[in-house]
């Protein structure tokens, strides 16, 4: 069984050799300060960056932000990450998809719409996603000296469930956009996709994204509908191109809610890492926090988008039972190098519509059924009324995208829909809790069956009502 590590002990004093270096016993893991050999540490560093590609080089391309500049930043982010971590805590920090809404909102852009991105409102964007990341840096510093109990009283699981799948579903019309003007390509990426997830096993079915992506683009390929003229006029060797950012207040309130699932993603990598390895990493959830943070506010300072934990990564490091985060270390190496080849970041660039919005189709619903997960994994009570109308009143809000224009500021779907979640549960249970309305009995939207016959509330309900009957 892998062995805790301790606080005192961090991977930059050194990793220690996994037994011979070239083998892992059934039952063992290579843990976050140990590494195999180099040429091994090296090979599954370079499979996290292949990992992370599909889902990463997706952001920029449908936010219009620059492909090389991106990847720059999440290589620099990682190893930031690292640093602030100590070396305890394996993650590659890639793009998040939680922010192309807010961006899309200020840039309008719209991927191979006629024309590049607006300079002016990218920088302002980018003024946004430093504002979120500062916000995910500050509570990360709270949740170092205060821990985690406060989020979960804030967030509960039906609240973070919410957030998570209502931005995931508020992207659904930015899919639409790209997959209709390339319906074919994009079927053929979405079927291979789903094909390649159940077909093959190991790393290969982890890869489906990238997998189905170059498969898209081979069929655009034939199709005619990829530009190759950009790549042969880019170098071989130069530096991503930067660009300051700007700011307006009253574009804030687009993405600061963001910052509720960059908690929740990193919280729950924290314990999925720790789940894996059998080590107690709780108390490095606040600098996990900070880290994700000082890395998404560094992109928006330089123009790429914001960071954070992949699942891809941690489906690598399941497969290969390697938690060394040396092999991070070569990743962001590697993510860092391939930046500085503007050949490599023009030839992402070429990616067409139809396949982004093939591959988006999927990675949007994901990020909406991944919401799903946390309430089926936190058995959330949907007989309860409470938790029924939280659900129901902020993903309404957020898939119609309502829009409130409040002096300066403007509020769109994800921003109402995440205060709708909160406000809601909190007032109703308030009220739920005082009134003892939470005991009445199930109204049609809420009426029992299945598995909700077993619910605390149901049980609870049943036993007030029986003696009546």
């Amino acid at each position: 069984m892998p062995t805790s590590t301790s606080p005192e002990r961090t991977a930059w004093k050194g990793w220690r050799l996994h037994g011979d270096g070239r083998s892992i016993a059934p039952g063992e893991v290579v843990s976050p300060d140990e590494r195999l050999t180099w040429p091994r540490t090296i090979g599954i560093g370079v499979q996290h960056v292949v990992a992370m590609f599909g889902a990463t080089f997706l952001v920029p391309l449908l936010t219009g932000f620059d492909p090389a500049t991106t990847l720059f930043f999440t290589g620099f982010g990682t190893l930031l990450f690292l640093l602030v971590t100590s070396g305890r805590l394996p993650s590659y920090l890639g793009s998040s998809f939680a922010l192309i809404a807010p961006i899309g909102a200020v840039t309008g852009y719209v991927a191979d719409g006629g024309g590049p991105i607006d300079s002016a409102k990218a920088s302002l964007a980018q003024g946004g996603v430093i504002a979120a990341g500062a916000s995910l840096a500050l509570i990360g510093a709270v949740v170092h000296f205060a821990g985690t109990r406060w989020i979960d009283a804030l967030m509960p699981p039906v609240v973070t469930g919410a957030i998570v799948s209502l931005i995931g579903f508020n992207l659904a019309p930015a899919a639409w956009n790209n997959v209709r003007s390339a319906p074919v390509t994009a079927v053929v990426t979405i079927v291979s996709i789903l094909l390649i997830t159940v077909l093959f096993k190991g790393i290969v079915g982890r890869l489906a994204i990238l997998i189905g992506v170059l498969i898209g683009y081979a069929t655009a390929c034939l199709r005619g509908e990829v530009d190759f003229s950009a790549i042969s006029s880019a170098g071989w060797v130069g530096v991503p191109t930067f660009r300051a950012p700007s700011f307006d207040v009253s574009l804030l309130g687009l993405f600061v809610p963001v910052v509720l699932v960059l908690v929740a993603e990193n919280i729950g990598h924290v314990k999925s890492v720790a789940a894996m390895t059998g080590q107690n990493l709780d108390d490095v959830t606040g600098r996990a926090l900070l880290a994700d943070g000082l890395s998404t506010a560094l992109a928006g300072a330089g123009g790429g988008s914001g960071t954070t934990t992949y699942a891809e990564n941690i489906g690598v490091m399941a497969a290969t039972r390697v938690y060394s985060t040396a092999a991070y270390v070569v990743a962001a190496l590697t993510a860092l190098g391939l930046s500085m080849l503007p050949k490599f970041g023009q030839v992402i660039a070429t990616i067409p519509p139809g396949v982004l919005g093939g591959a988006a189709t999927i990675l949007y619903g994901m990020i909406g059924m991944l919401g799903v997960r946390i309430w089926v994994q936190n058995r959330v009570d949907f007989a309860d009324p409470v938790n029924l109308n939280t659900a129901a009143v902020s993903m309404v809000v957020a898939i119609a995208n309502y829009t409130l224009v409040w002096g300066e500021m403007t509020f769109t779907g994800i921003a109402l829909g995440s205060l709708a979640a909160i406000a809601v549960y909190h007032v109703m249970r308030w009220i739920s809790n005082l009134r003892g309305t939470n005991l009445e009995q199930a109204s049609p939207a809420s009426a029992p069956a299945g598995a909700d016959l077993d619910s605390p509330s149901y049980r609870e309900r049943h036993r007030k009502v029986a003696p009546q009957e």
